[in-house]
């Protein structure tokens, strides 16, 4: 018999199932927008599921058709192995009805409650008793670091306690599934960071299962334990933050994921050990380039894969080496930025030697497995349909 979860749904599979969905929009100029284009994919119990990707991508678009707050053109949904929206079967249960919780960009706070008012919000919206509402609003206020805020309103506390009060409102029901949507956008950075930890910590403790909209890839990497990358209203690939970082499939997804080098290349088809050979502007290299289709590619590499040392100097043996000279020097405090000109090409290198300045010759060096060859896919994405905000807020209060 299948093990069931405390809502009663089967845990044997996965935790969210979204399978051929597809929302498109039609713009005031009558032109058609595709929102999101057959996207299928499954999030597992427990998981930390960041779908990630620029404005415009679908990601939102994505977290609202899960809560119920925008409908399918085709394609189906299921929550804990019970179908929550498909429209060729008539089915498309409430958001109420779905057993998950919301944290909006938006703060979503009534003004006229009280912290500890708000937070009990939907518990009372689900006729829970009201000595275990208490009981339960004053845990959670304890766990988000703020149960001394219980009796202030939301115009009384800072920006960051108010999405600590969110937080706190998004937990409380302890549901399975809990989305956010782009939560921290609105707090400084140094807040930001702070609940980034918190939003980890709390996962980690309580194990639900969430889903995660952000165009941050630092906080798609921070918490992540799977990262879906977004473009154009459909999945570019999915993986581990290690994946996605060291080995993107596209050069949209390798751009996106952080700083990035560029180069144009063309195979010709030789391959020895393994690895292509392709030429380049700074001479034939071996790269990783599994697609091994003969034309123009484009070689990429991180600024933190290569090695910086004093010209002349002994060297680590990383496989590729080649001779530069600094053109400037950025200190960022546990780092520096280096931008090299090897060959008239310039190269970000990014290092944690303070004694290397512009104007010195050096020697960078590289392991072939880090210089990673991929198929030109840049292209421009379109702007994203925004959802109606007083539709948002209304289900928000509910959430």
């Amino acid at each position: 018999m299948a093990r069931r979860d405390r809502t009663g749904g089967d845990v044997t599979g996965p935790q969210i199932r979204i399978d051929g969905v597809r929302r498109q929009f039609v713009r005031r100029d009558k032109t058609t927008v595709r929102a999101l284009d057959d996207i299928s994919f499954s999030v597992e119990h427990g998981e930390f599921l960041v779908l990630l990707g620029p404005s415009g991508c679908g990601k939102s678009t994505l977290l609202r058709t899960i809560a119920g707050l925008e409908q399918l053109d085709a394609g189906s949904i299921s929550l804990q192995g019970r179908a929550v929206v498909d429209p060729a079967r008539g089915i498309d249960i409430p958001t109420e009805r779905r057993r998950l919780s919301m944290m909006f960009q938006s703060y979503a706070l009534w003004p006229h409650l009280t912290v500890s008012q708000n937070v009990a919000y939907p518990l009372k919206a689900r006729g829970v008793k009201r000595g275990e509402i208490s009981r339960r609003v004053s845990d959670v206020l304890a766990m988000v670091g703020i149960p001394e805020l219980a009796s202030q309103h939301p115009g009384q506390i800072s920006g960051g306690q108010a999405q600590r009060v969110a937080l706190a409102r998004a937990l409380v029901s302890r549901d399975e599934i809990v989305l956010f949507d782009e939560p921290l956008s609105n707090v400084d950075a140094k807040v930001r960071e702070t609940l980034r930890a918190e939003i980890g910590r709390l996962h980690k403790a309580s194990g639900f299962t969430a889903v995660y909209v952000t165009h941050d890839q630092e906080e798609a990497l921070t918490l992540a334990t799977r990262i879906c990358v977004m473009r154009q209203g459909a999945v570019q690939q999915i993986g581990t933050p290690e994946d996605l970082y060291d080995r993107p499939n596209s050069r949209y997804v390798a751009t996106f994921m952080g700083s990035i080098n560029e180069m144009p290349a063309t195979f010709d088809g030789t391959v020895v050990d393994g690895r292509a050979i392709v030429d380049t502007p700074l001479g034939r290299l071996p790269v990783d380039y599994p697609a091994r289709q003969n034309g123009e590619l484009v070689v990429f590499s991180r600024p933190e894969a290569w090695d910086a040392r004093p010209a002349g100097s002994a060297g680590a043996g990383r496989g590729i080496e080649l001779p530069g000279r600094v053109n400037s020097a950025t200190f960022l405090g546990s780092f520096v930025d280096l931008r090299v000109f090897v060959s008239g090409h310039e190269i970000l290198v990014r290092t944690m030697d303070r004694t290397i300045g512009a104007g010195d010759d050096i020697v960078l060096g590289i392991s072939p497995d880090r210089l990673i060859g991929r198929v030109d896919d840049g292209a421009p994405v379109a702007e994203e349909p925004v959802a109606d905000t007083a539709s948002v807020m209304a289900v928000g209060s509910r959430s």
